[in-house]
């Protein structure tokens, strides 16, 4: 996948270095990783646009194959939604979990794009740094979006408990609500509630990171010799076509864990 411009070079260790490097600046005393922000903000208006073209060639007859393809994807994350939201809940948790599963299937994408050739657009422009293509290799995104969701809960929790109900539960669940019991539910419920967004986050973020390192690696040992080039194409082959499914459950997941989690707002212990 064209590694001889930078592999000439850099060392193997610097060239994954190189590529592994976020285009930062800093803004006051906070570095924002800039390829990060540019490449979901796109990512995500890449997939308003498409879903903006669909619906605006939406037919009530027979529909075109990109309008079936869309609304196979849409009866399908609404059928998720319905299994765990009863109701009229579901109206709203529907449209943002096809929301979130689009845009985090988008971004894990990515990976599937030549890190060299992309890369040579930045550094056309001047930028001596590296620029990270998978925005959901970046921790920064991953935790935004699973604080994001985070505070959805929180937010649906308060609205369906009301704030002393939440507050009541987080004393006086699981355990009981003896006084002696306080401490131990509290500390109990704030774990829970610290670990949904950190195991959330990073199941996301590790098995892109690791997809992005592999890649990377095939990349390399492409270089080394006309044998080792077929063998790493035939193992490059491989590894994207699993990583297609990879890409696929990871934005699954991602998105069942955020109605599961929004479900377990709107129930009591």
């Amino acid at each position: 996948m064209a590694t001889e411009h930078v592999t000439e070079h850099f060392s193997p260790d610097a060239y994954i270095g190189h590529h592994l490097t976020f285009a930062t600046h800093q803004f006051g005393t906070f570095t924002v990783n800039v390829d990060t922000v540019i490449v979901s903000i796109l990512l995500g208006f890449v997939g308003l646009g498409f879903i903006w073209w669909v619906a605006r060639g939406a037919t009530a007859g027979v529909p075109s194959k990109r309008q079936a393809f869309i609304e196979l994807t849409f009866n399908f994350v609404d059928k998720q939604v319905q299994e765990i939201f009863k109701g009229d809940r579901h109206r709203f948790v529907a449209p943002m979990a096809l929301t979130v599963f689009i845009w985090v299937v988008l971004m894990n994408a990515m990976d599937f794009l030549p890190v060299d050739i992309v890369g040579r657009i930045p550094e056309a422009a001047g930028a001596h740094h590296g620029f990270r293509l998978v925005p959901t290799a970046d921790t920064n995104t991953t935790f935004a979006l699973a604080l994001t969701v985070w505070a959805l809960m929180i937010g649906f929790a308060i609205k369906e408990k009301g704030l002393g109900g939440f507050i009541h539960e987080l004393f006086t669940a699981p355990f009981g609500s003896n006084p002696i019991l306080w401490p131990i539910n509290f500390l109990f419920n704030i774990v829970e509630y610290i670990s949904k967004p950190l195991s959330h986050s990073l199941r996301l973020f590790g098995n892109m990171y690791a997809g992005e390192i592999i890649f990377l690696l095939l990349w390399l040992l492409a270089t080394a010799g006309i044998g080792w080039g077929i063998a790493a194409a035939g193992l490059g082959v491989l590894w994207a076509i699993f990583h297609i499914l990879i890409v696929l459950l990871q934005a699954y997941i991602f998105m069942m864990l955020t109605v599961v989690y929004l479900q377990m707002a709107h129930e009591g212990h």
